[in-house]
């Protein structure tokens, strides 16, 4: 065993000295921004009750060691991709809420027992055929297992991950860049919520989520840290060039997988310093806002197919596209997202027993927000638990400098800004639903004259007051944050206090909402009303409060309240519940 693992140090060493002289370093580096660790995070409030609750769904019988592991018939033909997910989604909820997963340990141990002749999951396909769910599948299998090996440090995890890429991935070399991506190759019209094998072309198994070949490429990309070779490297590279290549648009791509390869470029990019990729997945972040995201920031499950359902593995990593792209760009045009995505999609996708469903619009208009399925329990209530804990950990960025609050929720956390600086912050927020932040600073070592930088969109706050122990004090604006320098001292207490905007905002999708549509917003809350008919707003819109997230549309009997809930029981029963979120007014209707 010792052996085995000395092998591997190795030949990772081995593989860095080699691509340290092939590496081209692009002229625009990767800014430097990193989260707060999550053994210096501790969550409270209505996050750690999500990921709480979502933690014991993913320790109820389906997914403990008897039963997580699937044949290819009980996979719906997706090798691995229960249990890579699976174990991903208990890694990243046991690193949000410190608690022990009950079976984790032993799933990984029977990984192995559960690996076929080559050392991977599924099928021993014939010598130059792919199939493309199973790269997929596998792929989550790959990212599960790499968590588990940079959280307990088990060379014998990363041992199985390596045969894996050896096996299945490095022989297929050359394969990948003949991927169709043609549209008139794919049925354009056809897929479930889970995708299927629907057909073969040029030795390819091509499946209904079309594109899920490069969630693969993520999982590959996602090893590459802990494996790196030359032979590797060539195989990733194969697999970015293609997905470059494919119009996203023209063949309706899966936007769960899109977003998937997205994720996977930037944390390429990091890796390479190849800031050109970056520059790619923001051309392809915009084409996903006007043609692949729904009007409550959720997605439709493939670009252009506008009758088709949400899919929350695809909320979560669109969150995580927003985060990385402006971890890397430091553009303000990504921070809203993250609010809007988390509050009104993420959120309202997550059902009274901890897991994730699908969403969908309904007619008459497609305007009314509903349930599609109550749980996709075989990969996005997995899913949902990865989301959640990156949006734990968006709690708190920071360099140097500065201290950055991308996400307010009640928490504590140490900073490590530098070796031996170190500053403690306790917050307690009541954001978004009141304009409230307060926070208390403790333990400061060396980062008396530290930024604090708040994530405070203009067009959602007004009437900012900002106080430190009582007094008010000065701050800027910077790069869409609300920016706090003083000579900070123990027991500071910071008060952040503001209104949220009442505004009324144009539908996002042009194509398919042609005629002006409207939706009503409180800050980056979205309201709607509870009436199953279809409401016309007057053509002159205005919108008061009437209590606590209660809203009214004046001189009217529209009742207007958000669409986020903390998992409210009603929203899992299909058709009985319903929301109507986008709205024509008077003026449209003639």
């Amino acid at each position: 065993m010792k052996t085995n693992y000395l092998l591997l140090r190795l030949n990772i060493i081995i593989s860095f000295c080699s691509l340290f002289f092939a590496t081209t370093i692009n002229a625009k580096t990767c800014a430097k921004v990193k989260p707060v660790d999550f053994n210096d995070l501790t969550i409270k409030g209505e996050l750690i009750t999500r990921i709480q609750k979502n933690f014991d769904r993913l320790e109820e019988t389906k997914y403990q060691p008897d039963h997580v592991f699937l044949d290819d018939k009980q996979s719906g033909h997706w090798p691995g991709d229960t249990e890579g997910r699976t174990i991903l989604g208990l890694i990243q909820n046991s690193r949000s809420s410190k608690r022990t997963p009950l079976y984790l340990e032993e799933i990984i141990r029977r990984v192995p027992q559960h690996l076929n002749a080559k050392g991977y999951m599924g099928k021993i396909h014939p010598d130059g055929v792919l199939d493309e769910q199973q790269l997929s599948g596998i792929g989550w299998l790959i990212r599960g297992l790499c968590e588990y090996y940079e959280q307990e440090k088990n060379p014998q995890t990363l041992q199985i991950v390596k045969t894996i890429i050896d096996s299945l991935f490095i022989p297929s070399k050359g394969l990948y860049s003949g991927y169709p991506i043609n549209p008139e190759t794919r049925n354009l019209k056809i897929g479930e919520a889970m995708g299927n094998i629907y057909k073969s072309h040029n030795n390819w198994y091509l499946s209904t989520d079309v594109g899920c070949v490069f969630i693969g490429m993520d999982g590959i990309i996602h090893a590459y840290k802990h494996l790196p070779s030359v032979e590797l490297r060539a195989v990733i590279d194969e697999m970015v060039n293609r997905f470059l290549e494919m119009d996203l648009l023209s063949i309706k791509a899966q936007t769960h997988a899109s977003l998937t390869a997205m994720r996977g470029l930037l944390t390429y990019a990091t890796l390479t310093d190849n800031y050109s990729l970056v520059e790619e997945v923001e051309k392809r972040w915009q084409l996903y806002l006007s043609y692949g995201m729904m009007e409550n920031f959720a997605n439709y499950n493939w670009f252009r197919r506008y009758d088709a359902a949400s899919e929350p593995c695809a909320i979560v990593d669109s969150y995580i596209v927003a985060l990385m792209l402006w971890e890397l760009t430091q553009k303000e045009e990504y921070l809203p997202y993250l609010d809007l995505i988390y509050y009104n999609a993420l959120a309202h996708a997550q059902r009274n027993n901890g897991g994730f469903g699908t969403d969908c619009f309904k007619t008459p208009d497609k305007c009314h927000l509903t349930v599609n399925l109550p749980e996709a329990h075989w990969c996005c209530t997995m899913r949902g638990a990865d989301g959640l804990a990156n949006v734990a950990q968006s709690s708190y960025y920071f360099n140097t400098n500065s201290v950055y609050f991308l996400h307010f929720i009640d928490s504590e956390a140490i900073i490590r800004p530098s070796k031996g600086k170190s500053i403690k912050i306790s917050q307690k927020s009541e954001y978004p639903f009141k304009g409230k932040i307060t926070l208390k600073l403790t333990n400061i070592t060396g980062t008396e004259n530290i930024q604090l930088k708040f994530k405070l969109p203009s067009q959602w706050v007004d009437n900012l007051k900002i106080t430190r122990n009582g007094k008010k004090i000065k701050s800027s604006i910077d790069k869409g944050f609300v920016v706090l320098q003083q000579n900070w001292a123990n027991n500071d207490s910071i008060s952040i206090i503001f209104n949220n905007k009442l505004q009324i905002v144009k539908a996002l999708n042009k194509e398919h909402y042609p005629c002006p549509m409207k939706k009503i917003m409180f800050g980056p809350l979205l309201l709607g009303t509870n009436k199953g008919v279809d409401r016309i707003l007057p053509e002159k819109i205005k919108v008061q409060q009437t209590g606590h997230l209660q809203f009214s549309i004046v001189d009217t009997d529209i009742l207007l309240n958000p669409v986020y809930h903390l998992m409210n029981p009603s929203v899992i029963k299909g058709d009985g519940y319903n929301k109507q979120v986008i709205f024509k007014t008077e003026i449209t209707t003639n």
